[in-house]
């Protein structure tokens, strides 16, 4: 019965955008299927009054999320003494931080302005590519950056072979690399499975999850597939992360320089906490099955990698970071200084 009104309130919530669809039918092996072209996404924000203030502050997050990943990739450009392995990394971290939201937030935000809730199938299929292959590539970039952390603190001198500039590239390269190839994979297979049935996504973007509920075919082995592969993609980095710090740490435990444990301490666990956030949220949607978790626990999840966690990045970085903190200062005096200068000449 609890399921039945459920289902009411969610056809309710969307009857009033169906007519969006196109749709038309088919009668294939004496089975009729609706197919249509595009998908309608329940949205994140409902129709009531707190949904303005809701918009605003998630408008609000992903501009600063913007300015601050900006801010930190131009920082890292501009200053030489940030042209270091640990710096090229996180400037590649920024690269995704500014995609996730891009993928989401924009469409979104016009849905909700516009009152307009679908999605062409070419457009769900370019955000489940982008945002797995962001997913997948930032993974494994923050394992190499645990690598990077282990070196740097447990083999000081030899840091500038085992991390020069060819073996940064090739990191940075497999990642990417790794993202591409299971995006395509995802997204192909994803998209191949019929969705003949209802095209309501109950999620304010495409994601594989909230997708597959929609197929009249028989998804099982796929989502065993999903589950086994999205073990291994979280436990391969999750694992090189633990080993990696657990060597920084007994490294740091030995440090007899107050100086040196305090840098090694600071850097390492604002890493640390930006891996937290980002496989916190990665493990509840991949790894616990879908029946523990709600649709609606799902976009609040979604929404915490996809807009909350690439805001925070730049700030834990910027904030616990002495190295920024004076890239930044550096550019605010540069900037104030210029105006002068031209008034002298």
């Amino acid at each position: 019965m609890k399921s039945i009104f459920q289902s009411h309130s969610v056809f309710c919530h969307c009857s009033s955008i169906l007519p969006v669809a196109k749709a038309y039918s088919v009668k294939m092996g004496g089975v009729n299927q609706s197919v249509t072209s595009d998908f309608l996404l329940v949205g994140l924000f409902s129709r009531s009054g707190s949904s303005q203030l809701l918009f605003s502050l998630v408008a609000a997050m992903f501009i600063m999320g913007l300015l601050g990943n900006a801010v930190l990739l131009f920082l890292i450009y501009m200053d030489s003494r940030l042209h270091t392995p640990m710096y090229f990394l996180l400037s590649q971290l920024s690269l995704f931080d500014v995609g996730f939201p891009l993928v989401t937030i924009p469409k979104m935000a016009s849905d909700f302005l516009q009152v307009k809730n679908s999605i062409t199938f070419g457009g769900c299929a370019a955000q489940i590519f982008f945002l797995t292959l962001m997913g997948v590539a930032e993974g494994i970039l923050l394992a190499l950056m645990s690598y990077d952390r282990y070196v740097a603190v447990c083999h000081p001198l030899q840091y500038p072979v085992l991390m020069r500039r060819q073996v940064c590239l090739l990191m940075v390269g497999c990642s990417w690399m790794a993202g591409v190839l299971n995006a395509s994979i995802q997204t192909s297979v994803t998209l191949h499975f019929p969705y003949c049935a209802s095209h309501i996504v109950d999620h304010f973007f495409c994601e594989v999850p909230a997708l597959l509920k929609l197929s009249c075919a028989d998804t099982s082995a796929y989502e065993l597939a999903l589950s086994i592969s999205g073990v291994l993609i979280l436990v391969l980095p999750l694992s090189l992360i633990t080993t990696s710090y657990g060597h920084v740490l007994g490294a740091v435990l030995r440090m007899r320089s107050e100086e040196a444990r305090h840098k090694a301490f600071t850097t390492c666990s604002s890493h640390i906490t930006v891996v937290g956030l980002f496989y916190g949220a990665a493990v509840f949607m991949y790894m616990v099955p879908g029946a523990y978790h709600s649709p609606q626990q799902d976009n609040v999840v979604s929404l915490f990698y996809s807009l909350v966690t690439p805001m925070l990045n730049p700030l834990i970085y910027s904030l616990r970071n002495r190295e920024v903190r004076m890239a930044l200062v550096k550019v605010i005096h540069r900037a104030a200084l210029r105006p002068h200068r031209g008034l002298l000449v």
